[in-house]
């Protein structure tokens, strides 16, 4: 008997006109956070400062918005992407007389570290709501996991810095861990293995950055972007207090068009915002929609 004839080059079983699809009704079974701008160092000064100071001393001085423009993915390839920039590569080559070689990328990540490093000592502080939002995911049956632009030596030096003040996620995945980083999905899909979850349509992303967003995305779970204090708004909690109300609303329009842009499922001032999108996407899986 003939199981399966090919029609129009495709393979078709005759018998089974019609395809039976799963879809995933349960609930959301793990949100995975990102670090700074998203549960620590808001505004994410720590990383951008520890750029800024680099590129300034190979002579090559670079603005905020430069230093902040890649920020999501791992560290060295942050590090090419600001060199791709046509002022900065222009400015090196003035300085430098020759384009930048791997040896000069390798060699500006290795001082990188080190400085980030010194930098989480002043910008290390949980944004408001974290703990508060980790314990009400956990009350609803939620394992919490993590990822970032950061390599483990950065990781393991925010752990005990985090966990000080009351956030200690179930799992942590550095950039260096997977073949590739942000926009990549490999960390998202690490955290679901170690977390032992799945299907993917039941994990959440929460990321400030466009990169952090479209590893979500590509890994297939839901997205919720943070704006008012993450990397595109760059303001500390301090400054958002005393903040003119049009710059702060410029900001933070300017980051919701970002993060939306991106293709982010929700967008959300902070992370106190997220437990109240979860039970939203609950509703959602409920009804049969998928990421």
């Amino acid at each position: 008997m003939e199981l399966y004839t090919t029609k129009s080059d495709v393979l078709v079983n005759p018998r089974s006109e019609y395809r039976v699809t799963r879809r995933y009704h349960g609930k959301v079974k793990a949100v995975v956070f990102d670090w700074a701008g998203t549960v620590i160092d808001c505004g994410v000064f720590s990383p951008a400062g520890a750029f800024m100071e680099l590129f300034k001393e190979e002579g090559v001085e670079v603005t905020s918005e430069e230093a902040r423009g890649p920020m999501g993915m791992h560290k060295r390839a942050h590090i090419c992407k600001m060199l791709e920039m046509e002022r900065v590569r222009g400015a090196w080559l003035e300085k430098k007389g020759a384009p930048p070689t791997d040896g000069d990328i390798n060699r500006m990540y290795a001082k990188f570290v080190p400085k980030n490093i010194a930098a989480l000592q002043n910008h290390s502080k949980l944004i408001d709501g974290t703990v508060e939002c980790v314990a009400e995911l956990r009350r609803m049956g939620i394992k919490v996991g993590s990822c970032t632009g950061y390599p483990s030596a950065i990781v393991e030096k925010l752990k005990p810095l985090a966990a000080a003040q009351g956030y200690v996620p179930d799992v942590y995945v550095a950039a260096d861990e997977v073949p590739q980083a942000r926009p990549m999905p490999y960390m998202v899909w690490l955290n679901a293995i170690r977390l032992d979850v799945n299907p993917i349509e039941a994990v959440v992303k929460v990321d400030d950055t466009v990169d952090g967003i479209k590893e979500g995305i590509t890994a297939g779970s839901w997205t919720i972007g943070v704006a008012r204090t993450g990397n595109y708004v760059a303001a500390t909690e301090e400054q958002l207090a005393t903040m003119p109300r049009q710059d702060l609303e410029w900001r933070l329009n300017r980051a919701y068009d970002l993060l939306h842009d991106a293709g982010s499922h929700y967008v959300v001032d902070s992370v106190k915002d997220v437990p109240a999108v979860v039970r939203d996407i609950n509703r959602r899986l409920t009804l049969g929609e998928r990421p």
